[in-house]
């Protein structure tokens, strides 16, 4: 092993990404990701350092305090190792292949994930937090730093041979082939979907899973699509109760944000109590669908106002002025502007002294109980903290009180004396009190990353919420995200990455990272969304023209479905087709849900026939464990299901095609084909050319709409109020 020090030095300090900004200082010799660090290792003979996390990662924030800023142990990475540092949101193509290295090679992933790979980017040895020193059986960071060093100078050849007989494995076993002469998958995949997650599901608490807890709203999705087509059946009926106890309890949980809105990215127990408290954008996306879907199905406004609270924090606090949405923020703050050290939740959590102090009024004049009393009761708030000893391993949480609700608000009410009016009012007064004193504390990191696909994830919720409510300022800040993308993540037909906030809040592009699959899928279903809220056909022929874009860079031409990479990266060992709905649905679900929708609507055999084609590729983990993959069986349920066509006749813009859109949008219809008949040469030019039967329909008046419900190739008569279209949609297929 080398004592030496290496003179490259830190070279992360002109980057764009907030993460690899949080490591320019660092003492360790960081390279970004790129043809300078490869070059560096061949010439020098090293292994190569793979640190891959993101910048509201708490356990990457771990492992920098413990190693990354301690300069011994930065001696030995720079003395034996060239260092290389990638943003997991910037690269997720890196971060996928040596991903399925550690998991494969460990039975464990996570993040931050430390690969050791040889100069020709082969892995040879990887894990994930790596504590600084030996402890707890768990081999510490410089002890594997040194071992791996020596061994690479024993007998590296050794390690390259190792290095490429696992690639060839990880390549062989990241093939996806469809079964030939495979009917598509149908029932079997639904009843054992509904089975596996009957299965997983946990009955107190909700979720599917006992600790740590994920909210999974592609689980939800399944769930929600299968009642919306098939209520009478018992097991849709039970999927649906899975689905609303789940969201109620994460909405009392601490993973929800009482004060200041919005959700954290899980809970590390089965209470949903103890978030670690990043809040990250394509989580609140996810589940505005998902409260969405709740108050469609149920039609209880509780599910309404979850969905408002989850865009208020949106568009406070993850909001670019020029219409973009920020990717995060982190879990960790300062506790006090003075002080050395952040601590995770510091932002967030309340000591019993510091609420009793804030709330220490009279809950309404005359009363006996104070403000703090209430409040303290209905949220579970504890003098010495509510926060179990065992999740919170590093005492950051001690005394601490992260809210929530075990009661009703009606029992909070009656235990106090209070009429459920007075105890609504009392509770919002103290939030709008203790929001304001959490603005004086230090704010934890906000990443201003602008992920494309995760902006498309985000205006898509925020204009179905705009059509669902009919709230017009949530159509219009979709579409102020709309134009965002437009204007600066779609450059000549093709999709870029990411932007960034610079200086004075003006857009930076970076290094023009190329668009993976999941910026196309989302976005098309972003823009989809558009067109069905707004009617605006340009939204629609922007989802045509990415389909198109996307088809042409990523389909499988040899096979089926999509890499989640485009061809020409030297650096990218394996092109990966992604086969599992995570913490973001997989970029063949979304897509395939995509071109289940635009087939009918742009009248397109082409999609559907790309549409079987994947859901053949994918076959058998549909029919055997389509738990991995419930965002794909999702669509799998529309696909089999005969669409819905509305037609609405009306002029654009007008009141009434207003009134009419939000009628269609309060019903449950997952198989609807939404298209406007106007007079106007754009957008009705397009859907006549698509559809030539459309001719026959016409606008009755100028402020007149009238809408058309279509099934089995037959439609019904027209009607011209909203209250009679919900009638005509409520009147089941069969009939």
């Amino acid at each position: 092993m080398a004592t030496g020090d290496s003179t490259s030095g830190n070279k992360l300090g002109l980057e764009k990404s907030p993460y690899l900004l949080q490591h320019a200082s660092n003492p360790v010799h960081w390279y970004p990701w790129g043809e300078e660090a490869f070059a560096a290792a061949r010439k020098q003979n090293k292994l190569i350092f793979l640190s891959v996390g993101y910048s509201t990662c708490h356990w990457c924030h771990v492992m920098e305090r413990e190693s990354f800023e301690n300069s011994e142990i930065a001696k030995i990475m720079n003395a034996n190792f060239i260092n290389v540092k990638v943003d997991r949101e910037e690269r997720p193509d890196v971060d996928k292949v040596y991903m399925t290295f550690v998991t494969a090679s460990s039975g464990r992933g996570g993040w931050p994930m430390s690969v050791f790979l040889t100069p020709e980017l082969v892995p040879v040895a990887g894990g994930t937090y790596f504590p600084p020193e030996d402890r707890f059986g768990r081999i510490g960071f410089p002890t594997l730093l040194t071992t791996l060093a020596n061994k690479w100078q024993e007998n590296e050849e050794k390690f390259k041979e190792s290095g490429s007989k696992i690639l060839e494995v990880l390549d062989r076993t990241s093939r996806l082939s469809a079964p030939r002469g495979s009917d598509l998958p149908a029932d079997e995949a639904f009843a054992r979907c509904l089975t596996q997650l009957s299965r997983s599901y946990e009955p107190e608490y909700g979720g599917f899973s006992e600790s740590p807890k994920f909210p999974q709203p592609a689980n939800l999705t399944f769930l929600f699509t299968y009642n919306a087509l098939f209520p009478q059946l018992d097991d849709a009926k039970h999927g649906l109760k899975m689905s609303l106890h789940t969201l109620d309890k994460m909405d009392q949980g601490g993973i929800h944000d009482h004060v200041a809105q919005g959700f954290a990215r899980y809970s590390t127990d089965k209470q949903w109590h103890v978030p670690h408290f990043e809040k990250m954008l394509y989580d609140q996306a996810q589940l505005v669908h998902a409260y969405l879907d709740a108050f469609l199905a149920t039609g209880r406004p509780r599910y309404a106002e979850v969905v408002r609270d989850i865009l208020t924090y949106v568009m406070r606090d993850l909001s670019h002025p020029s219409g973009g949405f920020y990717s995060a923020e982190d879990a960790d703050s300062l506790p006090e502007p003075n002080s050395e050290h952040k601590r995770e939740g510091a932002f967030c959590v309340w000591s019993h002294e510091e609420v009793t102090q804030l709330l220490s009024g009279p809950v309404t004049p005359g009363h006996k109980s104070t403000l703090a009393e209430v409040f303290c009761h209905h949220y579970s708030v504890a003098d010495g903290g509510n926060v179990n000893p065992y999740q919170d391993p590093h005492d950051e949480l001690k005394n601490q009180n992260v809210l929530i609700e075990h009661g009703t608000v009606e029992e909070t009410g009656r235990e106090f004396g209070l009429s459920l009016e007075q105890c609504e009012a009392a509770l919002e007064r103290a939030r709008v009190i203790l929001f304001e004193a959490r603005r004086q504390r230090p704010r934890p990191h906000l990443d201003d990353k602008m992920v494309t696909a995760w902006n498309g994830m985000m205006l898509g919720a925020m204009a179905r919420a705009g059509a669902v409510l009919g709230e017009v300022k949530y159509t219009q800040r979709a579409l102020e995200a709309a134009n965002f993308i437009k204007t600066n993540m779609y450059q000549d037909g093709k999709l870029l990455r990411a932007a960034y906030s610079g200086p004075e809040n003006q857009v930076s592009l970076g290094s023009c990272i190329a668009g993976f699959v999941d910026d196309y899928a989302w976005m098309v279903r972003g823009f989809l969304n558009m067109y069905e809220t707004t009617l605006d056909c340009e939204w629609l022929v922007l989802a045509e023209q990415l389909q198109d874009k996307q088809d042409e860079l990523f389909w499988d031409k040899k096979g089926a479905g999509y890499f989640m990479t485009q061809s020409g990266d030297d650096s990218i060992l394996l092109r990966i087709k992604e086969d599992q709905d995570g913490a973001e649905p997989s970029g063949n679900s979304v897509s395939v849900g995509n071109l289940v929708r635009l087939a009918p609507l742009l009248a397109r055999p082409d999609f559907t026939e790309k549409a079987e084609s994947i859901f053949r590729l994918f076959y058998e983990r549909l029919c055997k464990i389509p738990i991995a993959l419930p965002e794909m069986n999702a669509a799998l349920l529309l696909y089999h299901q005969p669409p819905t066509q509305i037609i609405l006749a009306g002029k654009k813009d007008s009141d009434s095609l207003r009134q009419m859109i939000q009628a269609v949008h309060r019903e449950t219809l997952p198989c609807r084909v939404l298209m406007l008949v106007t007079d106007s040469q754009d957008c009705g030019a397009f859907i006549r050319e698509r559809h030539p039967s459309l001719a026959k329909y016409r606008p009755k008046g100028e402020e007149d709409t009238l809408a058309y419900v279509c099934r089995d190739f037959s439609c019904q008569l027209p009607v011209n109020t909203p209250d009679l279209l919900k009638e005509r949609l409520k009147i089941p297929m069969s009939q």
